[in-house]
């Protein structure tokens, strides 16, 4: 069936009734700051005879887009011509901002990220499309059919959360169009920002939401939100398990016998293609590969569902250089072709409803990949370093035999990928705090001492005495998979993530020990000079701490402050008036 992904000269704006084509930048103080700690905006996109797949709508209509940014979302918000989706269908998509900061961040952005784990902080770079699309047989359109989507566009991964989101809203919109969406943002408008550690109740369209926001603090597995105790919630609340998790069982299910190996490229950020029938498996499947090395951030470039019109096409298909270090989800058979070239493969089919295991797709050398007609399997000449867990396999199955349920299931599998991420990271974790400065070494008065490089050598050998046999089963050569590991962008977006923190610690440590000591003293024998360059030093510090960005407790900012006004108080009276202008 053709859903015109080629059709026209490309996508257009078309005039909607909430207002043009978005235009302008959003002003500070716009009635939209709550709205915009949860969405960026709305759009509809829509197909018309003429121009092709068209934006019908922005909401709220100041928000700026670029001319690519909308044609991106035009073409990701429809499924291809190879994808026949009739009736209704969920799937999302991931592009890359083009251009600079689009509007002023929301109040408490910044100091929410710090406390949300690192795989859930907002994308500064890109945007997640969330899409509800409809496609239904409609005699009063000329081609026959109805056919539009709903998008939700974000900065946040939440896609649990907007799912569902879409799946109570879209039904009603595409029945009352324009009006019941207004309605919506404007409640949303009304929603708390999600600070991670909270449990939120999220009102909409007659129904409240209601879902705990992940927080660093929270243990591996905190499962579902507890019901809020300060007020009885009429009507019950529809309580989300998690905003972000997706059913990894479910997803999985065609490759489980080769988890561990797709874990172990996930790990190295090798680049992976995949290949499904809908844009609904395929996004799945690309958001629950780059989910499996949770609490790892996944540091590479991924894209849940991709097409031949993405802006990006030519970059991720050139010959001239090695393939990026990116996981992308397509549906036309063109890409076989086009990426044969690519060291990794996955082909998978229509997905299974029945309780039966699927059939699992084998492994396959890439010569072997046909560019017509290829068949389910996994495409790569990569040999795993670790053996494969058989007894987690075996659990799983007989979990299918039982008849267990799948979020059990997914448990199971969730569990499994974080023992074995955690055995892999910890001994990364306890080398890197071997290279922290002792705390004695570290003085008031004098700089403090260097954080020590991270050598790879000396890691390895600490592998002996401190290395993942001492957390995992699993045998198999992990020297070689670290070695490997050190190439990737998981090392690198790890490594400097740790150093900030180790650096910002060590700020703080540094100011606490100048809190503690006798200022007066100090500054008995020092220069107006030496005094000024500590009170600028202490006020720098303070505002880095102000902004959250170094972890110092309320009463040493209080201290520093006296210091400061200590400090400004022993100068002439000249100096005092210019560090403290009226």
């Amino acid at each position: 069936m053709d859903l015109g992904a080629g059709a026209g000269a490309g996508p257009k704006p078309a005039r909607g009734r909430l207002g043009a084509p978005s235009s302008g930048m959003r002003a500070p103080g716009t009635p939209w700051a709550r709205f915009s700690a949860w969405l960026e905006c709305v759009c509809v996109v829509t197909f018309d005879l003429e121009l092709g797949q068209a934006l019908e709508l922005v909401y709220p209509s100041d928000f700026q887009l670029t001319d690519k940014e909308k044609s991106s979302i035009c073409y990701l918000s429809f499924p291809d011509s190879h994808s026949g989706c009739l009736g209704d269908t969920q799937f999302s998509f991931r592009i890359r901002q083009c251009g600079g900061q689009r509007r002023p961040g929301h109040a408490g952005e910044k100091h929410g990220d710090s406390g949300a784990p690192a795989s859930l902080q907002r994308e500064p770079a890109h945007y997640f499309g969330y899409v509800y699309f409809r496609q239904v047989k409609d005699s009063s359109v000329k081609r026959g059919y109805f056919q539009k989507s709903l998008v939700l566009l974000s900065r946040l991964p939440f896609v649990r959360l907007f799912q569902a989101l879409l799946g109570l809203v879209a039904p009603e919109f595409f029945d009352k169009l324009a009006p019941c969406l207004e309605a919506v943002c404007n409640e949303i408008d009304q929603w708390p920002a999600p600070a991670p550690g909270r449990t939120l109740s999220l009102p909409v369209m007659g129904v409240v939401l209601q879902v705990h926001i992940p927080s660093r603090a929270d243990t591996p597995e905190p499962g579902p939100p507890e019901p809020s105790g300060h007020e009885t919630l009429l009507p019950a609340p529809v309580v989300l398990p998690s905003v972000h998790e997706l059913d990894l069982f479910r997803c999985f299910r065609p490759v489980l016998a080769h988890v561990q190996l797709l874990w172990e490229l996930m790990l190295l950020g090798e680049p992976l293609l995949v290949l499904a029938p809908s844009p609904a498996v395929s996004s799945e499947m690309v958001l629950a590969l780059t989910s499996c090395l949770q609490p790892l951030k996944f540091c590479c470039d991924y894209r849940p569902y991709f097409t031949i019109h993405d802006s990006e096409f030519k970059e991720f298909t050139t010959r001239t250089q090695a393939p990026p270090n990116v996981v992308l989800g397509v549906t036309n058979p063109f890409f076989i072709k086009t990426l044969q070239h690519w060291p990794h493969i996955l082909r998978v089919g229509e997905p299974k409803t029945s309780g039966d295991l699927p059939k699992q797709v084998k492994l396959k050398k890439p010569s072997r990949l046909k560019t017509l007609d290829t068949k389910p399997g996994l495409y790569t000449a990569y040999t795993a370093h670790l053996h494969r867990d058989k007894a987690l396999f075996r659990r799983l199955l007989k979990g299918l035999q039982k008849k267990r349920p799948s979020d059990v299931q997914t448990a199971v599998l969730r569990r499994h990928l974080l023992e074995l991420t955690q055995s892999f990271i910890i001994p990364l974790e306890h080398y890197m705090a071997s290279l922290m400065p002792l705390q004695k070494g570290i003085v008031p008065w004098k700089t403090p001492p260097q954080i020590r490089p991270f050598r790879q050598d000396d890691f390895l050998q600490s592998l002996e005495r401190s290395g993942p046999q001492l957390t995992c089963v699993l045998k198999g050569d992990w020297l070689g998979l670290y070695r490997r590991f050190f190439k990737s962008p998981h090392f690198d977006g790890w490594y400097r993530q740790r150093r900030r923190e180790m650096a910002q610690k060590l700020e703080a440590l540094h100011l606490e020990a100048i809190c503690e000591a006798n200022i007066e003293l100090w500054m008995k024998d020092k220069s107006e000079v030496e005094v000024v360059d500590l009170i600028l030093k202490l006020r720098e510090r303070l505002v880095r701490a102000q902004g959250h960005q170094l972890p110092v407790k309320e009463a040493t900012l209080k201290r520093a402050r006296l210091y400061i006004d200590t400090a400004i108080g022993s100068l002439p009276k000249d100096l005092q008036a210019v560090l403290c202008p009226p």
